[in-house]
């Protein structure tokens, strides 16, 4: 076996497990129904505040209050900064440094964020010092030239398949910041989680031990607890030297006779050889010795080695750091991000097609590990990567092992869908029984790889089911969603919509500041509401079409404003809010106002007196409350849902399981599940009273910004950044239809209170209004 694909298979068989236990608990944390303390000076000064607001506020106390709240805020950056400032400065100030491997300083790369859509994973490299004088190769250069070499090939590789510019999978390559003459240790290793644990890392570490490499890797993703390190192989390099010399010395052998052959003198010959003729003659040495029964292992053997073997040791460590830096950074990729894993298709070219069967099930095998850790968290997605696995390693000419990848993926999707196979005579045939029209990109990379391995009988089961799917197509055709009228009054994106209860009026926010007001049945332009000094985020109205909240980018304060809907006039101005306010919500009761920018502030909206504050420590970009008035959640940046008791400001709950941020909520009429949008390009569906995740949606293939859910509970709109809007069946999470009439983002959609009507809203500065007919 290479000693290349050894040391991956090694690694796969020893990080597997770890990465299924990285997912499983992942996994529980996201299912785990945590309260979110509040620090007890936040709590005193909520009290303090609450309390003030039951006086009667003078001038002085005003200025007093607001003097508080400044300094509350100020307070809470120091707080919410200290844990990244300490590790920032304190291997500076304290002068931590003795056991700190870098060249490089916490602060210059905790302060490095590049422009990606996910987190990098980030590398290092730790390259081996090796001493040459044992093969009587005197050169001190080669020293340094490992470390070069080595980062110059895995710098090529990384470049050209996981660059930091790749928005599947980036890696960011630190090469030449590991101080690799002073450290090799586990103390380095802690030294650098302690500081870097928020940054997803990787370091590749060798270390010469006699006549071998001890190939470690440490390696910590997000929100790991504690970092993964170990030694995963003894590389034999000055076996590896050696066999170099040999192979050559044995090439040299067939040039050698051919000049004997046209007559040339044996000893310019053998001058020309070189090395590789006192190689050569050693072999033949050898070859007499074993052919006479001498146990030639017993000898001391040493090979002339030259810069040609060296050559050939740096391209094997630079296969095996490749190797493993791409195992690697596919499972971080799967776990976090959902991406489907590159290593597969990368193998042959990685390997110069030198594989055997046997390595190649226990990579397999160590990717079934990882997918069946999974199915809690991306179960639809398990049967796509195992198939994607087959597919990028059908080159090779053992059919039956690629085959039972395939059976896998199936037995999979059965699985996945609750079909038996017991009465059915083939597993495809049984696939008929839950076919959805969303399968329709599975089976026809079905059909793909039955076609490459000439699997004709398969194909005319794979053929029958895509016949199957054409006509649930034309079924769904008979109940679809069709654009009703553009509304094109804007002139800026449009970043909120919103239907009356009455099914009245449709109401549109801008970012060019304005507030339209359009009929809903005929299109046409009732009102502009202006004044407004900031662009406009969020509208809601009132269940019974008399008010209309807004919230917008003012500042400073004055950026909640409460209208009459039907007279268009300004009725509060509320103040509090020291940043933009991303999302406004009014209750289902019409009771209260939720505000929503660095914190939450809930209001009486008949009033617009404020009543408590809810205090986050990210953006809130999403509010819902529940039909009884009795919870309110919000969601932020920092990819958490928190729900509270909208009229004491008490905590309940702290659900988690989005990857990027959490940019819109429902919770349903009957008040048993939540629904949530998130720039991780998922929908998942919550038991609100657990918190237990169950069911996540994906289809899009950018942010989704905005969701809602059809008054019957069966049906859920999705609008995202990919210029689609979605609809959904809850039941099934399959994709029943997908609008793509807008050219620009679809930041907002409000659904109408009897299902029929759904309004969006996009940054093509139009209005869409679709009729959803049944």
């Amino acid at each position: 076996m290479q000693p290349g694909l050894n040391l991956l298979v090694q690694l796969v068989l020893e990080f597997a497990p770890v990465m299924v236990n990285i997912i499983q608990k992942q996994t529980e944390g996201n299912l785990k129904n945590n309260i979110s303390p509040i620090p007890k000076a936040i709590q005193d000064f909520i009290k303090t505040v609450d309390n003030i607001t039951h006086i009667d506020i003078t001038a002085t106390e005003f200025t007093q209050q607001q003097q508080l709240a400044i300094y509350h805020h100020a307070t809470q950056l120091k707080i919410a900064n200290q844990e990244r400032e300490t590790a920032i400065k304190l291997p500076e100030v304290h002068k931590i440094l003795d056991s700190w491997p870098l060249r490089l300083y916490p602060s210059q790369l905790l302060d490095s964020s590049p422009n990606c859509q996910r987190v990098p994973l980030k590398v290092f490299l730790a390259a081996p010092q090796i001493q040459f004088d044992q093969f009587d190769f005197q050169n001190s250069q080669l020293t340094e030239e490992i470390e070069l070499k080595l980062a110059e090939g895995l710098r090529e590789f990384i470049n050209n398949n996981y660059s930091l510019h790749n928005p599947e999978r980036p890696i960011e390559f630190l090469a030449g910041a590991w101080d690799s003459k002073r450290f090799h240790s586990e103390s380095s290793i802690k030294a650098l989680f302690g500081s870097l644990k928020t940054q997803p890392t990787l370091i590749l570490e060798s270390e010469k031990d006699g006549d071998y490499l001890n190939f470690r890797i440490a390696y910590w993703g997000l929100g790991q607890e504690n970092y993964y390190y170990k030694t995963i192989s003894r590389l034999p390099y000055r076996q590896i030297l050696q066999e170099s010399a040999k192979n050559r010395a044995w090439e040299w052998k067939k040039v050698k006779n051919q000049l004997l052959a046209l007559g040339e003198d044996l000893e310019v010959i053998n001058n020309l050889g070189g090395e590789r003729n006192l190689n050569l003659e050693i072999l033949e040495k050898v070859e007499k010795w074993q052919s006479q029964g001498i146990d030639v292992s017993q000898l001391s053997l040493e090979y002339h080695i030259s810069y040609h073997d060296w050559e050939h040791l740096f391209q094997v460590l630079i296969t095996c750091h490749c190797l493993v830096t791409a195992w690697v950074t596919d499972a971080y990729h799967l776990v976090n991000y959902d991406v489907n894993p590159l290593l597969p298709e990368l193998l042959p070219s990685l390997l110069n097609d030198a594989v055997d069967l046997q390595s190649l099930q226990l990579i397999a095998n160590s990717y079934k590990q990882v997918y069946q850790a999974l199915k809690n968290e991306c179960r639809s997605r398990v049967p796509e990567l195992v198939l994607q696995l087959a597919q990028s390693l059908s080159h090779i000419p053992n059919f039956n092992w690629s085959q039972e990848q395939v059976d896998y993926s199936i037995d999979t999707w059965l699985e996945m869908r609750q079909v038996s196979t017991k009465d059915v005579i083939h597993p495809l045939k049984a696939m008929q029984l839950a076919l959805k029209v969303e399968d329709e990109t599975y089976i026809s990379k079905l059909k793909e790889y039955f076609t490459k391995n000439c699997d004709g009988e398969n194909l005319v089961y794979v053929e029958s089911l895509l016949e199957e799917i054409s006509i649930l197509k034309v079924k769904r055709n008979l109940e679809n969603v069709n654009l009703k009228y553009t509304l094109t009054g804007h002139y800026g994106k449009v970043t909120s919509v919103a239907i009356s209860p009455d099914n009245e009026f449709l109401v549109s926010g801008c970012a060019d500041k304005t507030i339209n007001m359009w009929n809903l049945q005929s299109g046409k332009l009732i009102r502009t509401f202006t004044g407004n000094s900031g662009a406009i985020s969020s509208v809601s109205v009132s269940p019974d079409g008399n008010f209309l909240a807004v919230g917008s980018s003012e500042h400073p304060q004055s950026n909640v404003k409460v209208w009459n809907l039907k007279t268009g006039k300004l009725i509060h101005t509320l103040l509090g809010h020291q940043k933009p306010v991303n999302v406004v919500a009014i209750s289902p009761d019409g009771a209260i106002l939720a505000s929503g920018s660095h914190k939450i502030k809930i209001w009486s909206l008949q009033k617009g007196e404020r009543i408590c504050t809810l205090w986050h420590s990210s953006t809130v970009d999403a509010i819902a409350i529940s039909a009884d008035g009795t919870i309110l959640a919000s969601g932020s940046s920092d990819s958490k849902i928190r729900l509270w008791n909208p009229h004491t400001g008490d905590p309940l709950r702290t659900i988690a399981g989005h990857l990027g941020e959490v940019t819109s909520i429902v919770i349903s009429a009957d008040g048993r599940f939540l629904f949530s949008s998130s720039a991780d390009k998922t929908i998942k569906i919550w038991h609100l009273s657990t918190g237990k995740l169950l069911n996540t949606l994906t289809g899009h293939t950018d942010k989704v910004k905005s969701i809602a859910v059809s008054p019957n509970g069966e049906f859920i709109f999705s609008g995202g950044a990919d210029h689609n809007i979605k609809m959904w069946r809850i039941s099934t999470g399959e994709v029943l239809q997908t609008l793509t009439g807008h050219s620009g983002v679809v930041n907002s959609i409000s659904l109408s209170a009897d299902g029929r009507f759904l309004a969006s809203g996009s940054a093509d500065k139009t209005v869409k209004m679709w009729e959803v007919i049944k």
